[in-house]
């Protein structure tokens, strides 16, 4: 018997019901699922989660077209058709929470209590209940700003958290990070807090709300921000860095390389690689403050050392000299990169008609954990009759009578 037959999964026996759509929920519960919990995907029957109509779209064995973007984040899940409009459809929502640990659910605020199954409602069903909701601007009662209400994607809660304000060139308009930014690091704070109540929930007893606010992880995402202008009042801008440097990419023969340098002793190793020594005590880059001012001197200097030099050499060279640096890697570049194959950090995910299709892990490593395995992402509504049946006792006959009123 091998030692991932004997290990434990973190979350086994740990059941989720997932009122989600796009990313930031999916994403959460997709974490959660990778640590052995038991995930059901609550969605519209007829069209499901709006993430399966955006592409790119793939073609599968069985003959569907699938949404690679629903792919990505709906692995290892349960897909369930529900209509929680209707009242048949709330009642059998309602059965499933008196036998599940966790509900997510990132619909517009107040979604969910307007179809009485907010967390009121449901913790009257199951006190030890715990309900994690992600929106724009949190809900909690006793926490609701001005914006509360307001809807919100990933690139308006970057905008109004201060992250764009520091993306991008100072005399150019403000950029968003990546798609998906917000809504993945939401998912992953709203994760942790679920772990945070289930910790709490094994002392207490008790379940709770954990609330999660896009706009809340943005401005926690943003603190060195917030910090340095609650200790010096200034306003950091993008694309100027005013205390440390050098910081940034810098072209070599076949690409660009990563250099940070937070320290002045570690710009004297850098200058030594460089065979700039004079530069250690030159006024203009004595000190991280000047070398952020003269950054036009410093970028010269290092590239004019990076000038006809491969970045696997240039690398080899800094790391030797003990300066942190690295190559600017593109998804192709991390497809075949051996540390992403030593950690095992490209999962593979067995979907047919799609050989060879790999998705990033979940990145938290535990040493008496199995390795994170995979199982494909759901077909809509694939496994209603499965959960209904087995969870709740429904006969193939009430399935029937469910799926003829558009219940399920």
């Amino acid at each position: 018997m091998t030692e991932d037959r004997v290990l434990r999964r973190p979350l086994e026996g740990v059941r989720v019901l997932a009122v989600e759509q796009y990313i930031a929920g999916p994403y959460c519960t997709m974490l959660l699922a990778d640590a052995g919990a038991e995930v059901i995907k609550v969605e519209r029957p007829g069209t499901g989660d709006p993430r399966r109509t955006i592409g790119p779209f793939v073609q599968t064995q069985d003959g569907q077209k699938v949404s690679g973007g629903f792919l990505e984040y709906n692995r290892s899940k349960k897909s369930l058709t529900l209509n929680m409009a209707d009242e048949q459809g709330k009642a059998i929502f309602r059965a499933l929470v008196s036998q599940v640990d966790v509900v997510v659910e990132n619909l517009r605020p107040g979604a969910m209590d307007r179809l009485g199954l907010g967390y009121r409602q449901l913790a009257e069903l199951n006190p030890r209940i715990i309900y994690a909701s992600i929106t724009g601007f949190g809900q909690l009662e006793g926490y609701r700003g001005p914006y509360w209400q307001w809807p919100a994607l990933d690139i308006v809660v970057e905008a109004m958290g201060g992250i764009m304000h520091m993306v991008g060139y100072e005399d150019r308009p403000p950029l968003s990070t990546f798609y998906g930014m917000a809504d993945v690091y939401s998912g992953l704070v709203n994760a942790y807090g679920i772990m945070l109540a289930l910790y709490d929930r094994e002392i207490t007893g008790r379940g709770q709300w954990v609330d999660t606010s896009m706009y809340d992880c943005m401005v926690a995402f943003n603190e060195r921000s917030v910090a340095l202008h609650s200790l010096t009042g200034e306003v950091p801008c993008r694309g100027r860095e005013r205390v440390l440097g050098p910081r940034g990419a810098y072209l070599a023969a076949d690409g660009y390389v990563a250099i940070n340098i937070p320290t002045d002793d570690m710009w004297k190793r850098l200058a030594t690689v460089l065979g700039r020594e004079d530069l250690v005590e030159d006024e203009r880059t004595r000190t991280g403050p000047a070398r952020a001012q003269n950054d036009a001197l410093v970028r010269v200097a290092i590239e004019s050392w990076l000038e006809g030099r491969t970045r696997a050499s240039a690398i080899a060279a800094l790391i030797e000299a003990g300066v942190p640096a690295g190559p600017v890697q593109t998804a192709e570049d991390l497809a075949s990169c051996p540390q992403a194959e030593a950690r095992r950090m490209l999962l593979e995910v067995p979907e047919p008609g799609l050989p060879g299709l790999r998705l990033a892990r979940t990145a938290a490593r535990l040493s008496h954990a199995p390795e994170v395995t995979a199982a494909r992402a759901p077909r809509l509504g694939e496994h209603t009759a499965e959960i209904l049946g087995s969870w709740l006792g429904y006969g193939p006959a009430d399935i029937q009578a469910l799926r003829a009123a558009q219940v399920v």
